[in-house]
């Protein structure tokens, strides 16, 4: 059977190799195809090698892909070496430092594309990532470093490319052949970007009732790339990002090996998020349900919301039935457990542990078809997994979710002011940063519920102010000054508002 390198390297140097013939005739230097064909192979036997380099390990299933996939396709034919002297040879010796900046002939094609409106560098930026990840699926094992290198690499490229929204690679998806392995955006990349505020860009909230919505309803799974943009979109969160990042990248190069009907390691998707309220844990939650669903992990990629109510009753035998009728609203998609070290506490008359024992269950039972993130403090999530020996190997990750920074606070209060069409003059811009310093960042900080309370308190402020003006100007109405933010210790302030931020109570 041809492995998924194989399939990735052919594609690749069909449609790049096509690419450089067309730019090359554009700008009055053609090159034949064999020539643009071998300098696509070339240029794919350069990434692959730096991929395998990436961790420093090189193993003999790795050069036997390497030989199979790229036999015929170079001037110097490898058909018949072998792992060793390929090794003896130093064909991939420090190339992992490739993977450190645009390759030149990416910016060729990028050059091309500027010249001639065409849109032959997203072609690469698909091909080369899925060579990437085609190349780490030929080891069983996919070390964290191949996946660090392989997204700098993809983010470098991104970075490169047209803004999202002005043709991002999303916006031209390259078609894999029947049978071949995921592209980068993976089985949902073909699907049209939902439009901001649409029913597919909100696919993963439950409706009102808190149910997954009807399969009918359900809108076309929305690319890779498209969910990737949109969490590089959130304030701050770095750390977060490049975590959802690696499990995204991981997730792809196994979607590789099981197409491939190749052995993969059985690992739990299950996640436990630390933090604070406010940081955000369920927007990157709704975000990566829906990664899940493009990617094949479950197959509908709603989220359930739910918490210590939710699953815990005041009578025996009742628990067990309310964790399965939410388990059931989750199934096919992500179940999001709240303060979930609640269901851990309670003396010997409560039934948390009821709840959790029955949670452990239902999840086992259910293993391809639900992901549960259970998120909480970080010192108090200890006691949630210690309080069963089941959660511990099936909660095997844990992403941390820290408090925003001061410049991430006035990033969001400066987000909500413009998307209700007001502005801080400077002084009450430097105000509001005082105000965010002056915060004890302890236990229970507030974070983005913060910001927000922060700005309605402020608009509050600016509407008793601006009563006492007969006719004000549109600069007054929509311009927020030092007196409309409250100080530190509270003077000036209206009443705090009860907000629900990125989907988390206060």
């Amino acid at each position: 059977m041809r492995n998924a390198l194989d399939e990735a390297v052919d594609d690749f140097v069909s449609e790049v190799g096509a690419a450089l013939v067309d730019v090359s005739s554009l700008a009055g230097r053609p090159l034949s195809h064999d020539q643009a064909r071998r300098d696509a192979a070339t240029e794919a036997f350069t990434l692959a090698c730096a991929v395998i380099d990436a961790d420093g390990r090189v193993s003999d299933t790795q050069l036997w892909g390497l030989i199979s996939a790229f036999a015929g396709k170079l001037t110097t034919s490898i058909a018949s070496s072998t792992p060793n002297a390929l090794r003896e040879a130093g064909l991939l010796a420090h190339k992992r430092e490739w993977l450190t900046r645009t390759p030149p002939m990416f910016d060729t094609l990028m050059a091309g594309d500027r010249s001639a409106g065409t849109a032959y560098a997203r072609t690469y930026y698909h091909r080369v990532v899925r060579l990437a990840h085609a190349t780490a699926a030929l080891d069983r094992l996919t070390s964290t470093a191949e996946l660090q290198a392989i997204e700098s690499f993809r983010s470098l490229l991104l970075d490169a490319l047209p803004p999202f929204g002005a043709g991002r690679p999303s916006a031209a998806v390259p078609h894999d052949r029947p049978g071949a392995g995921a592209s980068a955006g993976g089985a949902g990349s073909q699907a049209p970007p939902a439009p901001p505020g649409s029913q597919g860009a909100a696919a993963a909230a439950t409706n009102s009732t808190g149910e997954a919505p009807a399969a009918e309803e359900l809108p076309p799974a929305r690319p890779i790339e498209e969910l990737l943009a949109e969490l590089d979109e959130l304030v701050g969160l770095d750390g977060v990002k490049g975590e959802v990042k690696l499990v995204t990248n991981l997730l792809q190069i196994q979607k590789l090996r099981i197409e491939r009907e190749l052995p993969v390691l059985d690992a739990s998707r299950h996640l436990v998020f630390t933090g604070n309220p406010g940081t955000g844990k369920t927007t990157v939650a709704r975000l990566l349900a829906q990664i899940y669903r493009t990617l094949g992990v479950v197959a509908r990629g709603h989220l359930v919301e739910t918490d210590r109510a939710g699953m815990v009753a005041g009578f025996v035998g009742q628990t067990a039935i309310k964790v399965t009728e939410i388990v059931e609203r989750a199934d096919e998609g992500v179940l999001l457990i709240d303060e979930a070290y609640t269901l851990a506490r309670g003396g010997e008359r409560d039934f948390g542990q009821e709840a959790i024992d029955t949670l452990v269950k239902l999840i086992e039972d259910r293993r391809d078809r639900i992901v549960v993130i259970a998120a909480g403090y970080p010192d108090e999530m200890k006691d949630f997994i210690d309080s069963n020996p089941g959660l511990r190997s099936r909660f095997p990750k844990t992403i941390h979710f820290p408090d925003y920074s001061t410049e991430d606070l006035l990033k969001i209060f400066t987000m909500m002011g413009r998307k209700n069409r007001y502005e801080a003059d400077e002084a009450a811009f430097e105000a509001a940063r005082a105000w965010f310093d002056g915060q004890a960042r302890d236990k229970g900080f507030g974070n983005a519920r913060l910001a927000r309370n922060l700005f309605e308190n402020a608009v509050a402020n600016h509407a008793t102010r601006l009563v006492a003006i007969t006719a004000p100007s549109d600069e007054e109405l929509t311009t927020l000054v030092a007196a409309d933010i409250p100080t530190v210790d509270g003077a000036g302030s209206a009443a705090p508002a009860n907000a629900i931020v990125d989907g988390e109570r206060p």
